[in-house]
């Protein structure tokens, strides 16, 4: 599995979207919430973040997204989370994700949850 993971962002009114490309461990969390933080109180408070091109989350992985969501819950702001593989939603309900953040079909779908 290579190591190498990358990211692709735009804004959408108050909400940034980041499409993650990549094996989400410590490298890809680190980049995730570092681009969260580049737009976290600019007047962005919610964040979809699209899983189509990352196929594997792990422990580590998992620590930084709940990092998004403690900040985010101090502000009122949302996480949705896009495109989850079978395996990494299951992941995700074990973890108890889902009691504070979303998961959606499709982006125009989750522009409209915020």
């Amino acid at each position: 599995m290579s190591s190498e993971f990358n990211l692709i962002t735009e804004t959408k009114d108050n909400c940034v979207v980041v499409n993650t490309i990549g094996y989400i461990n410590n490298i890809g969390g680190q980049k995730i919430v570092d681009e969260f933080y580049k737009f976290y109180g600019n007047g962005v408070n919610n964040v979809i973040l699209d899983l189509a091109r990352s196929n594997v989350v792990n422990s580590i992985g998992i620590s930084f997204l709940i990092e998004i969501i403690e900040k985010l819950n101090q502000t009122n702001g949302k996480l949705i989370f896009l495109n989850l593989t079978p395996s990494i939603e299951k992941t995700f309900t074990i973890m108890g994700l889902f009691q504070f953040a979303k998961k959606s079909e499709d982006l125009e779908t989750a522009l409209k949850l915020l």
